[in-house]
């Protein structure tokens, strides 16, 4: 399929097959497609967690208001925001920076004061900001690789992420879960399964100036 055909085969998933378990070499593509997402500044500020133990995956339906996606899903994928962007954190980007493009210190030092200096003047609720808008653009680019690798996934905002950092220990790691998407493989039966997608005409939702 090319691209717009698989844009228009995805769709919501509302019920998995759980007898049906996506590759190694699927999650493999996921993790490496999360992880070549771009990010603000390429400090990439957010941490996904890869769930495919069951019972820890049925221990997500109460906390995500009964839905069953995140239990009969083959994976639960938990993307998630560092608690703060600090001046250690930069200073790392661009010392990989450094290793990985073999640049000199000369080469990056403006900017790496400059960014750190951004920072440290941002409040600590503006940076959770900006990072949880960041996790809306990684989980746009992990729908569209599922559509495009035949994966089904359904996007949730819909959970106490309290009780998920609660329960993944989160706080220990410096982080606060922000999206939560099942993804695997739709039961046959799903009542979505088979109806259009409904959208405006692009005439209603494109604004061309030339």
């Amino acid at each position: 399929m090319n691209i717009i055909e698989s844009l228009e085969w995805r769709y919501a998933t509302k019920k998995f097959d759980p007898s049906k378990i996506l590759t190694k070499q699927q999650v493999e593509t996921l993790k490496n497609a999360f992880n070549l997402t771009p990010t603000s500044f390429g400090l990439q500020p957010i941490k996904m967690i890869v769930i495919s133990n069951k019972e820890l995956q049925e221990k997500f339906v109460e906390l995500s208001y009964f839905q069953r996606q995140v239990a009969d899903a083959s994976h639960l994928l938990v993307l998630c925001i560092e608690n703060d962007t600090t001046s250690e954190a930069i200073n790392a980007y661009f010392d990989l920076e450094k290793e990985i493009r073999n640049v000199d210190e000369d080469v990056i030092a403006d900017f790496r004061k400059q960014l750190i200096g951004m920072y440290e003047n941002k409040t600590l609720e503006d940076k959770q900001l900006s990072a949880i808008y960041q996790t809306y653009i990684v989980l746009g680019n992990l729908m569209t690789v599922c559509a495009i690798e035949k994966i089904d996934a359904c996007p949730l905002e819909g959970f106490v992420p309290e009780k998920v950092d609660e329960l993944l220990n989160l706080k220990s790691l410096n982080l606060k879960s922000v999206l939560l998407l099942p993804v695997g493989y739709r039961a046959s039966d799903d009542v979505m399964n088979n109806l259009k997608k409904v959208r405006k005409p692009l005439n209603k939702t494109i604004i061309e100036i030339e």
